[in-house]
């Protein structure tokens, strides 16, 4: 959870940090595709910080899942890029995203703790 207030943060901070020019560019990506693709990097990083902990070697692994990551998405690490960089020029929808991506992940957890 701390990574994923973290990573909100650094995206908010770029947020306020970035141009204001009059961006034309549209998401390519659904907010609901976003979502599912930040929960799954959240999972996925956290993943790799419990392999970490527990002293695993990992190399090469971080690639391999966000490889894996955008092929289940069909996407590119551009296109993921390039949405985040939209999100991140507008702050409030990014803050409407990340707090979708907390609920989805708080659901989940409860889901996992139940069984």
């Amino acid at each position: 959870m701390k990574r994923l207030l973290a990573f909100i943060l650094l995206l908010l901070l770029s947020a306020s940090c970035a141009n204001k020019s009059n961006n034309k560019y549209k998401p390519s990506l659904t907010e609901q595709e976003m979502i599912s693709i930040l929960s799954d990097i959240q999972i996925l990083e956290a993943d790799l910080t419990l392999r970490k902990t527990n002293q695993q070697d990992i190399t090469g692994l971080p690639q391999q899942y966000y490889d894996q990551l955008f092929e289940h998405y069909g996407i590119t690490d551009s296109i993921f890029s390039e949405n985040l960089k939209y999100y991140t020029e507008h702050p409030n929808d990014l803050e409407r995203l990340m707090d979708s991506v907390i609920q989805r992940l708080t659901r989940e957890q409860a889901t996992f703790s139940t069984q």
